[in-house]
């Protein structure tokens, strides 16, 4: 028996087709269509079961750089602790904003969805530390939304990057201040990372002690709320009543003033606390020693980055390496290199 010839599974070869024939009945007139995707730059076999944006989504969280997320500094570098964000807990702290604003909306969830997860996968070690000397150091300017570009469509999968959708793409570029979204799924990742991160960073400073509850100004808490989750619903709350059947996402005047304050305030107190200033300059160091030490001998490096030389460059591909590490990757690498090891018997 030929089993193409089932019923059942000639049921199951259109469930994709099905999925999308279902978008255009539940979607909002202002969401993204899978249909209407720009595509790819390489063109693949559509997959029997999952749509382009599925797809994106699953290429992305089966990625190394994905992976290697989960020992990225958010804020605090390296801590003794099972309870701080690291870049991967906020990648799916954002990815769930989004999805709960995404699905309120009737905007594409799965195109969300997959911009949320791969928005920060060009992230350096030891955070925005890290990325500030990649860009005081390499002769071009590095940023790390870019950067996440450059991994998705040139570091990953051996240099062949992950061929994701112009969608999906678009999203991951634009999700910082300075940058405008082609989709309101990109927009609603925007939002998303700023709520994520002004909330779980108080969080994860109360609990190392740089910040009190207390400390949180009034005009602040009063708008938003006294408690991480009373924040981070009105926040979303807001979005969700400013944004229903219209072709932009956005939030009130109050609450987006009270936002953007509480940002300026995890600023101050926080991003450029003694103690985060301390640690960051340790990272940096370490970056810039390991990155002087590969663009002096480039032939140290992994194959798949040092092949890349002649047609990428020195430094671009030098930064592409070190941008890559981990926190303790990059640790272990600069203690081996310039470490002495312990001899024993001597």
């Amino acid at each position: 028996m030929v089993c193409g010839d089932l019923p059942a599974e000639r049921d199951y070869m259109n469930i994709r087709k099905q999925k999308e024939r279902e978008e255009l009945n539940r979607l909002s007139e202002y969401a993204f269509k899978v249909i209407d995707t720009k595509g790819r730059k390489r063109s693949i076999i559509p997959c029997e079961i999952r749509t382009d944006f599925e797809r994106d989504r699953d290429r992305i969280i089966h990625s190394k750089s994905f992976r290697r997320l989960k020992h990225k500094t958010q804020v605090f570098i390296s801590p003794e602790t099972d309870h701080n964000r690291t870049r991967l807990t906020h990648t799916l702290e954002v990815s769930q904003i989004s999805r709960s604003i995404a699905r309120a909306l009737k905007v594409n969830e799965d195109l969300t969805e997959a911009i949320a997860l791969g928005h920060d996968l060009g992230h350096t070690p030891f955070g925005h530390s890290g990325e500030q000397v990649l860009n005081e150091i390499c002769p071009f300017e590095f940023r790390h939304n870019i950067q996440s570009v450059r991994v998705v469509e040139r570091i990953e999968n051996d240099g062949r990057g992950l061929n994701l959708t112009h969608e999906v793409i678009d999203g991951i570029k634009n999700h910082c201040h300075g940058f405008k979204p082609s989709t309101l799924e990109g927009e609603i990742v925007f939002f998303s990372d700023k709520i994520a991160y002004i909330n779980h960073d108080i969080d994860d400073a109360v609990r190392f002690g740089v910040l009190k509850e207390k400390d949180i100004p009034g005009i602040f808490t009063e708008v938003l709320g006294n408690t991480n989750s009373q924040r981070i619903n009105t926040m979303i709350m807001d979005i969700i009543k400013n944004s229903l059947h219209k072709d932009k996402i956005k939030m009130s005047d109050e609450i987006y003033k009270a936002t953007m304050g509480l940002r300026k305030f995890l600023f101050e107190n926080v991003y450029h606390s003694k103690m985060a200033i301390e640690e960051g300059n340790k990272g940096k160091a370490i970056v810039k020693r390991l990155y002087d030490y590969y663009t002096k001998h480039p032939e140290k490096m992994p194959t798949d980055f040092y092949k890349r030389v002649e047609s990428d460059g020195l430094s671009r591909s030098v930064c592409d390496y070190v941008a890559c590490m981990s926190d303790i990757f990059a640790i272990n690498t600069y203690k081996e290199l310039f470490i002495p090891s312990t001899i024993w018997g001597m």
